[in-house]
């Protein structure tokens, strides 16, 4: 147990609860993004597939079509730096959290992938997921993914909401705190086990023109930002 955490957590809880019942009335709802599930950049058998995986990130919140969101804009830059054709794939849940996501995964059957990225931890966070439990189904996402899907899983970093102006303070600051704790689980996991894990994090998403209009999503430029930063190091 993170004592220091929790003991500020528990004194600032009636400030906490208030604060985290305002965003939902004056914070705009977006809702997932439409359009295909796949697609690929280049003609003829795609050398390479991305498929990102997670919560509202890969759902593609704050944009209008998947076209526009992290997989594909990631298989673009792949695309473009390398001359490949790459084929790219995304499965994401608005509002989920790490456990309900690997019941979902156990029941489908995606399309098989040489680079696998998980965009996570945003729910886990303000749903106050265990560490332990965070860190133990982590592994057991990477077991199921193993026999699917070569290579590590693609750990992208998770967002520090300390920065999300749209929450109040305190609250943005004991969401941050709590988001970099899960964020340095993918550190660890990384750094021992990296034929599992592979950790990618990515500049700050701060500036409202990359935002959506919820100032809390990306929005189509963000994506392809965050995109950016993260396929010199997916070739």
């Amino acid at each position: 147990m993170h004592l220091p955490f929790w003991l500020t957590t528990a004194l600032l809880f009636p400030i906490l609860l208030y604060q985290g019942k305002k965003p939902r009335h004056t914070t705009p709802r977006l809702p997932e993004a439409g359009g295909s599930l796949s697609g690929q950049y280049g003609e003829g058998t795609p050398a390479r597939s991305v498929l990102v995986i997670g919560e509202s990130t890969a759902a593609g919140v704050g944009i209008a079509t998947h076209d526009q969101g992290l997989a594909s804009q990631i298989a673009r830059q792949i695309h473009q730096r390398t001359g490949q054709t790459i084929a790219w794939h995304t499965f994401g849940v608005k509002g989920i959290r790490l456990g309900a996501l690997i019941q979902m995964l156990e029941e489908i059957e995606l399309p098989r992938a040489e680079l696998v990225l998980l965009s996570m931890g945003v729910n886990d966070t303000t749903g106050f997921t265990p560490r332990s439990r965070f860190r133990r189904q982590l592994t057991e996402l990477s077991k199921l993914l193993i026999p699917r899907h070569a290579g590590p899983l693609n750990l992208i970093s998770v967002p520090p909401m300390h920065l999300f102006t749209a929450l109040p303070s305190p609250l943005r600051h004991i969401m941050g705190w709590r988001a970099r704790q899960l964020d340095r689980i993918y550190r660890r996991l990384a750094k021992e086990h990296p034929e599992s894990f592979r950790y990618l994090d990515y500049p700050t998403v701060t500036d409202p023109d990359l935002l959506a209009s919820d100032g809390y999503h990306p929005g189509r430029k963000g994506y392809r930002y965050i995109a950016e930063a993260l396929g010199s190091r997916l070739i």
